[in-house]
């Protein structure tokens, strides 16, 4: 992408240098004050890795009441149903629970919607379903949090409901023997930002409490990474000690699935960091959810033979390169639509049928290419529609959609990201109301802009050493990007097309020192410019490795021509 715009923050000189002065590496005390932690207790914020930042899981609004149900259940050898969602996120809850459940020798079941039929959440056709296997006890993970009619038809049947969730709640809340969300408006619990699997953890730390928090990292640190990282909540706080644990875990031992996923995807010689999940392994993942086949990605995640790892691994992958072909499809088919008549504010757009499964990421890549908001929207043969919203800029989606109400049949999901169902028939009246809200909160469109943290003045200070340190700074993420950096007035040295073409290996120079880049999914005539010119380049640094040579690398971000 090439950015309108660089709004270049800087930092304090003096707060990089008490932190440099407190043995902060120099590199990383500049990045560190340029993103606000000026103190040396702020820093260890990022830096530390300490247990102590975890939190009591019983500041969690009823987590005393699910704790004893549970504790029941498992005396009593009842039958539990963990009833999940079918992303990454639902999916690791519910294994995580599943493990738990297991190791306790009482039976349970995993029931998770089927997407295209049944939708997200709670439906009472699947309570009727569990009741009739023998079920007692169901725990939601990573949903249920506006399931208010299906919990009382839940109490009618005789089922005892547990709700584990994150997602916005609505200002009626289902009536169940405990909701546990960090996001209630009566919950203390200071850690608004955990991912489902993050409350699934949390649960399973208030009934494990006599446990070191050690172990139940080693038992399940790895599915509590796999589900924050997949699902983009904040890396601040308590949920770097969740990342930074958890990936310890999956990389210190892999159960047969993961390790047969990655093997597959050709990373198995390489430590598993929060790019090659959100990137490489989440995708995977998920495709079984998008696809309707999400009891793929938990049989693959719980087995424990080698051999079935294997068949359910290359069924996966197959399975992932169907989802890319559908996705493609439909993204060029709403693509071309849009480019000829470009938006000017929230993107809506609904097809008959279209994959309901692909219509979020559908949405992420419309907003990505176009800079508002978008609603893709799948209708059935009953007029009914299901759709996916991605917001961008700012724009609150979520408050949105509750003053669109009266036009949606459901909706649920975060600020950022959510889901709905429409009537056919409401579409248009949703899309002019949106667009209406859109305007009265965003006064000025937005343009692509780079946010650079600091201009490198001078470039020893991007030495290995100090580019190395900065990991210490991960994981990055939703609210800590990596670092974005600048250099002005580089002599563009080498520009060499790789990759077929589709990326570009550069090398600049400045005051003496020669650093190697990549533009990644850049070609050389999307630079717009050549050998020998001086430019400005926008980047974020890294180690790269390379039969165990080990140098800086700078990732192009953005490339401008020098103007004094």
């Amino acid at each position: 992408m090439k950015f309108a715009k660089w709004i270049i923050t800087g930092y304090e000189r003096n707060a990089a240098v008490a932190l440099n002065r407190c043995g902060i590496n120099p590199l990383v005390a500049v990045f560190l004050a340029s993103r606000g932690y000026r103190t040396y207790e702020s820093a260890c914020a990022i830096l530390e890795n300490d247990l102590s930042l975890l939190i009591d899981p019983f500041l969690m609004r009823d987590m005393d009441k699910a704790v004893t149900r549970i504790r029941r259940a498992i005396q009593s050898r009842e039958r539990v149903a963990i009833y999940g969602d079918y992303d990454v996120d639902g999916m690791t809850a519910s294994c995580l629970l599943a493990t738990y459940f297991r190791a306790q020798g009482i039976e349970f079941e995993i029931y998770i919607p089927e997407r295209t039929e049944e939708g997200y959440g709670v439906n009472t056709a699947a309570l009727d379903t569990l009741k009739s296997r023998g079920v007692s006890l169901v725990i939601t993970v990573d949903s249920g949090i506006t399931a208010v009619e299906e919990s009382k038809y839940a109490r009618e049947i005789g089922l005892d409901l547990i709700i584990t969730d994150h997602h916005e709640c609505k200002p009626v809340l289902p009536d169940a023997v405990a909701i546990i969300n960090p996001k209630r408006r009566d919950c203390p619990y200071p850690n608004k930002g955990l991912s489902g699997v993050g409350v699934a953890f949390k649960l399973v730390c208030a009934l494990e409490r006599h446990k070191p928090i050690d172990t139940l990292f080693d038992q399940y640190g790895d599915f509590v990474a796999m589900g924050t990282i997949a699902d983009v909540m904040p890396v601040l706080g308590e949920n770097r000690i969740l990342i930074r644990r958890g990936l310890a875990a999956l990389n210190r031992k892999r159960r047969p699935g993961l390790r047969s996923l990655i093997k597959e995807s050709c990373i198995d010689r390489r430590e598993i960091t929060v790019a090659i999940i959100g990137f490489i392994l989440a995708p995977r993942l998920n495709a079984a959810g998008r696809m309707g086949r999400t009891s793929l990605t938990i049989d693959l995640l719980l087995t424990d033979d080698d051999n079935e790892a294997t068949a359910l691994t290359q069924e996966l992958c197959s399975l992932n390169m169907e989802r890319k072909q559908v996705e493609s499809a439909i993204f060029e088919e709403a693509q071309a639509h849009l480019m000829k008549n470009l938006p000017k504010g929230p993107i809506v757009l609904a097809g008959r049928g279209w994959f309901q499964g692909v219509m979020g990421i559908v949405a992420a890549r419309i907003t990505e290419q176009f800079l508002f908001p978008s609603v893709v929207i799948s209708i059935d043969e009953e007029g009914v529609g299901r759709g996916s919203c991605r917001s961008f800029s700012g724009f609150r989606i979520y408050s949105a959609l509750e003053k669109c109400s009266d036009l949606l049949v459901n909706f649920g999901g975060h600020e950022m990201a959510a889901g709905i169902t429409i009537l056919e028939e409401n579409i248009d009246a949703f899309r002019e109301r949106l667009n209406k809200l859109y305007h009265e909160e965003i006064k000025i469109p937005p343009v692509p802009t780079l946010l650079v943290d600091f201009e490198v003045i001078k470039p020893e200070l991007l030495s290995l050493e100090n580019v190395t340190a900065l990991e210490r700074t991960e994981p990055y993420g939703n609210g800590l990007v990596p670092p974005f950096l600048c250099m002005r007035d580089v002599l563009l040295s080498s520009v060499v097309p790789v990759g077929g073409g589709r990326h570009t290996k550069l090398r600049v120079t400045k005051s003496g020192r020669t650093f190697d880049c990549i533009a990644f999914n850049w070609t050389v005539e999307d630079l717009g410019a050549k050998e020998g010119d001086r430019v400005d380049i926008a980047f974020e640094p890294q180690v790269n490795e390379f039969r165990s040579w080990r140098n800086v690398q700078l990732n192009i971000l953005d490339i401008r021509p020098y103007s004094e």
